[in-house]
């Protein structure tokens, strides 16, 4: 019953942020458009519900060409552009997000999708931990207020696997809050995910 509620409430949220950010989501494609070539937004397959793959999209903030050097980006990375290091410490890196929640690839709080290729394949996750597949995947979740990539993989998963077995309102809002409270105090902020536009997206 709350997944359902989850999902309208996702619904009506998305509009209406879409509707309220919508001046700073102009302006950040502007920013991104004048200080580099390339897209404006940054789109690449991730794993969703049950597995199934979906496209997600982010404002870009790496330079074109960035893959050549890894896939995800850490402190200090020469390849994030002015803009990027602004829209990726204030999470407006994020907001493109907000179409995927309602074409219902997505939901505000759930496991952070997974790449289609890392850490694995779909195919090579366990029956167990393939369970965190069993919600919608997030913009933050319960493994991102816990260390984000300070967390190594296997028990990022069990967090997220622990999220889908306790998922409720309650839990989703503390999930909120504290995520709210690390953008507005930049913690872990070096330690963002910061997914490098690999060519399979076609950014060209």
């Amino acid at each position: 019953m709350y997944s359902i509620f989850k999902r309208i409430a996702g619904i009506f949220m998305s509009l209406v942020a879409l509707i309220l950010l919508s001046p700073v989501m102009i302006i950040t494609a502007i920013l991104i458009k004048i200080e580099s070539k390339g897209p404006v937004i940054f789109k690449q397959q991730r794993l969703g519900l049950k597995g199934e793959v979906f496209t997600m999209y982010k404002f870009r903030s790496m330079v074109v060409g960035a893959e050549k050097d890894g896939v995800y980006s850490g402190k200090g990375d020469v390849r994030v552009t002015k803009t990027g290091k602004i829209i990726s410490a204030t999470s407006i890196d994020e907001l493109p997000q907000l179409i995927n929640i309602l074409k219902g690839d997505m939901a505000f709080i759930g496991p952070r999708p997974a790449l289609t290729y890392h850490p694995w394949t779909f195919d090579k996750y366990t029956e167990e931990q393939k369970r965190m597949f069993d919600v919608r995947p997030g913009i933050t979740g319960w493994a991102q207020v816990h260390g984000r990539k300070d967390v190594e993989w296997n028990k990022r998963i069990e967090l997220n696997v622990w999220y889908v077995d306790n998922m409720s309102l309650l839990l989703d809002l503390k999930i909120f809050f504290v995520t709210i409270f690390k953008v507005l105090s930049n913690a872990d902020n070096e330690n963002k995910e910061a997914t490098v536009e690999v060519k399979e997206t076609q950014h060209q």
